[in-house]
C-alpha cells in the first residue's frame, strides 16, 4: 500500500484543492486531499476536478450516519490505458458522462475490504452495481478493475486503488454504442460504423434488453477496425453508409461473430473470460488468449492476427462491452 498511499495517519496542512481557497490550519487529509497530494492520482485529481466531484468528496457524506464514501480510485496508469495522460486529455470526454463515471466509483459509505468478497454485489453513487471477482490466483477485481490495495483510511472515507477506469453506461448495448456514436460519451463520435452496420442488418433487437434477458458479452470493432477490413476486402470503407457496398448477409455474419448470447459466457467482464481457450459466439468461434494486464485478444477464424481490447469492461444493462481494434471474422 505504500506505493500508493505513502500519507501517515496523522495531520496535513492541505487545502481543499478544488475549492481553490487555502487554509492555515492542519486538517485531516479527506479523500480529495489524498488524490491532491498523492502523484499517483494526478488525473483522478483533474478528473474530479473537471466532472466537478472534488468539493464532494472533500467534505463528509451528509447521507451516511458516519459521513463516508468509499472509493475506488483509478491510478494514473489506470486513466492512461484510455489515452488519458493529463487534465487536456480529459476534454476528449464528455463532461456529463465523465462526471457520471467518476459517480460509478463512488460508494455512499463504508465499503470495507473484508467485503469485497467474491461475488458479492455493491452500489454506487451512478445507482449501479459492481460486482467483485476473484480469480484462481487469489487477485480480486471489481467488475474489470483489479483492486491494488485496500481500505485507505482518510478523514471522510476509504479508498481502494484500482488499475482500470469502471465503465458504464446506464443502458442496453444497443443505446450504449448510439451513445457513442452521438457523441456523448467521447466528444469524437465512436462506434459509428458498427452502429450503421447494425442498422442495415436490422439487428437492433439482438443488442436491446434489460437485466432480466439473457446477458450478452459483445466485442465492439472502432471505426478504424471496419476501415481497416476495408482495405483487407479492397472495399474502402471511408464513411459508415460505405458499409451497404457489402451484401447484408455477409456484414450479419461478421456482426454475429462479435456477440455472445447468454450461457457461461454472457455478460462477462475480462477477469471471468476464459483464458486460451474458445468460446462461441452467435456467428462462429472466438478464440481467447492469455489474461495479460487485464485484457485478452480476441481471434475469429478468419482472421490472420488477433484483436486486441481498446476499451474492455463497459458494463451496460444487458451486459459488458469490450471495443476491440479489429474486425472478427468469423
Amino acid at each position: 500500500m505504500k506505493k500508493y498511499f505513502p500519507l501517515k495517519a496523522g495531520v496535513l496542512a492541505l487545502t481543499l484543492f478544488a475549492a481553490g481557497c487555502a487554509k492555515n490550519k492542519e486538517v485531516a487529509p479527506t479523500i480529495t486531499n489524498i488524490a491532491v497530494t498523492n502523484p499517483d492520482f494526478q488525473t483522478l485529481e483533474d478528473a474530479a476536478i473537471r466532472g466537478n466531484v472534488a468539493v464532494l468528496l472533500g467534505n463528509k457524506n451528509d447521507a451516511d450516519p458516519s459521513g463516508n464514501f468509499t472509493v475506488f480510485a483509478p491510478t494514473n496508469a489506470a486513466f492512461a490505458r484510455l489515452g488519458l495522460n493529463s487534465a487536456a486529455d480529459l476534454t476528449a470526454l464528455q463532461q456529463p458522462f465523465l462526471r457520471n463515471t467518476l459517480f460509478y466509483h463512488v460508494f455512499s459509505g463504508t465499503l470495507p475490504g473484508s467485503a469485497l468478497t467474491p461475488a458479492s454485489t455493491s452500489g454506487s453513487a451512478l445507482g449501479i452495481t459492481r460486482r467483485i471477482i476473484q480469480r484462481a490466483d487469489g487477485s480480486k477485481y471489481v467488475n474489470g478493475s483489479k483492486i491494488l490495495g485496500t481500505d485507505v483510511a482518510a478523514a471522510n472515507g476509504l479508498i481502494h486503488p484500482i488499475d482500470k477506469v469502471l465503465l458504464a453506461t446506464g443502458a442496453d448495448v444497443l443505446n450504449s454504442a448510439l451513445a457513442l456514436q452521438k457523441g456523448d460519451v467521447f466528444v469524437k463520435p465512436e462506434l459509428t460504423f458498427l452502429v450503421e452496420a447494425v442498422v442495415y442488418c436490422n439487428l437492433q433487437a439482438a443488442l436491446t434488453g434489460t437485466a432480466t434477458t439473457p446477458k450478452l458479452t459483445v466485442f465492439a470493432p472502432t471505426d478504424q477496425a471496419f476501415k481497416d477490413l476495408g482495405v483487407l476486402l479492397n472495399v474502402p470503407l471511408n464513411v459508415p453508409a460505405d458499409i451497404r457496398k457489402l451484401p447484408v448477409a455477409t456484414v450479419t455474419a461478421v456482426l454475429l461473430n462479435h456477440v455472445i448470447i447468454g450461457g457461461t459466457q454472457g455478460g462477462k467482464f475480462t477477469p471471468e473470460l476464459p483464458e486460451n481457450s474458445t468460446i462461441a459466439a452467435a456467428g462462429g468461434p472466438i478464440a481467447l488468449g492469455a489474461f495479460t494486464n487485464g485484457v485478452l485478444t480476441a481471434k475469429g477464424n478468419g482472421n490472420t492476427a488477433p484483436a486486441n481490447m481498446v476499451i474492455p469492461d463497459v458494463q451496460c444493462t444487458n451486459g459488458v462491452v469490450h471495443v476491440i481494434d479489429r474486425v472478427l471474422l468469423p
